[in-house]
């Protein structure tokens, strides 16, 4: 008699796991990562993106919410460098407290590196200190064009000047603990002067070891504080072999610098027109990946079924490099919610918008993850 209550017992058990483990199963996220990455809120756009957050991104299972920032803070450490309208840190607690009710983990980022100008405007670390311009012969113009006789896109800082880290990394440690993150994006794209030959300090040296030097630099004062560094994957792609050209890949060479910087670098790999399987290269070096689309929806579908397909017919020592997805949104939370909430049209885009790219890519990922 006590046998068999004790068979029945564990047959029970048994049932029990079995069934918890099948509905763990059917609920498991195909990709770990399904991110959405956009300009912070102006403070007056706060409390709209909130609810954005709660009813639109919480609902569609966004795990992941990258806000770029940059002078979009009321820095203590640097006020010189707020912007002029710039969030409040009660501002910053709104953000961080809707996503931490609705398990986003939220990653703020500051653009190092390049990206310190745009068109016609210096931003404010180069406006305010422009002895840390890497080409201060190149003159910002009245009226932007491309291409230019300088190669001018943005401009840059020199990543060996002796004081730009004091400062950069202020700015980081402050914008990271106000943001309660173990995570921080340093942009780090589209970096075309660097290694300037009229440079005083980085003229004839290697691109690649510059790069990687200053990703290195970035990366170990974040480890200091458990934190990780995310940047964007152009820089380490070679444009020339691969035939992605000097925009979704590097023709000056800081390609190599893959090679040189630390594993545990998430590499955000964007791709706009095709879909382009750089992820597999990066997995393949050994880093963690995540691909990122913008404005088409069938590129944006084409790289989520490639993601969940790398991170299912991989082996499993490289399975867990392929992360997920990012939709990246290059405007305001504001002008992004209009065109999501039909309040405006993209007469040049058509169908081709962010927000139809982000609509497609995350009821693709609900198709995948019912299939997973």
């Amino acid at each position: 008699m006590k046998h068999t209550t004790l068979t029945l017992v564990c047959t029970i058990v048994l049932a029990h796991l079995v069934v918890t483990l099948i509905a763990q199963s059917k609920t498991t996220d195909a990709l770990p990562i399904r991110g959405f990455c956009i300009a912070a809120p102006k403070p007056s756009d706060v409390d709209a993106f909130v609810k954005f957050i709660r009813d639109e991104l919480a609902p569609r299972k966004v795990n992941t919410l990258i806000l770029r920032v940059d002078f979009n803070y009321q820095y203590d450490s640097h006020p010189e460098l707020r912007d002029t309208v710039s969030l409040s840190k009660n501002d910053v607690k709104k953000l961080v407290n809707v996503c931490k009710s609705n398990n986003i983990r939220i990653i703020p980022q500051i653009n190092l590196l390049g990206h310190q100008s745009w068109a016609s405007t210096t931003h404010n670390l180069l406006r305010v200190y422009p002895q840390f311009d890497e080409t201060p012969h190149v003159k910002m113009p009245e009226k932007y064009a491309w291409p230019n006789p300088d190669g001018l896109y943005c401009k840059s800082y020199c990543p060996l000047h002796p004081d730009v880290h004091k400062i950069v990394f202020e700015l980081v440690d402050e914008i990271c603990d106000v943001f309660e993150t173990d995570a921080f994006h340093a942009g780090m794209d589209e970096v075309f002067y660097i290694g300037d030959d009229k440079c005083p300090r980085c003229g004839g040296r290697d691109k690649a070891e510059l790069f990687a030097n200053e990703v290195r630099l970035i990366r170990d004062h974040l480890n200091q504080k458990n934190r990780v560094l995310w940047i964007w994957g152009d820089r380490l792609i070679d444009g020339k072999t691969t035939g992605l050209g000097m925009w979704e890949a590097s023709l000056n060479n800081t390609h190599r610098a893959i090679d040189l910087i630390p594993k545990d670098v998430m590499i955000c790999d964007w791709h706009y027109e095709r879909p382009d399987k750089t992820a597999v290269y990066f997995a393949m070096k050994g880093f963690k990946v995540v691909t990122c689309p913008w404005r088409n929806p069938g590129v944006a579908v084409a790289q989520a079924e490639d993601m969940v397909r790398f991170r299912k017919d991989a082996t499993a020592t490289m399975r867990e490099n392929f992360q997920g997805m990012v939709q990246t949104e290059w405007s305001n939370p504001a002008s992004f919610m209009d065109g999501y909430y039909n309040k405006k049209k993209d007469a040049k885009g058509g169908e081709n918008t962010s927000w139809n790219c982000f609509n497609a890519l995350y009821q693709k990922l609900k198709e995948l993850n019912a299939l997973n």
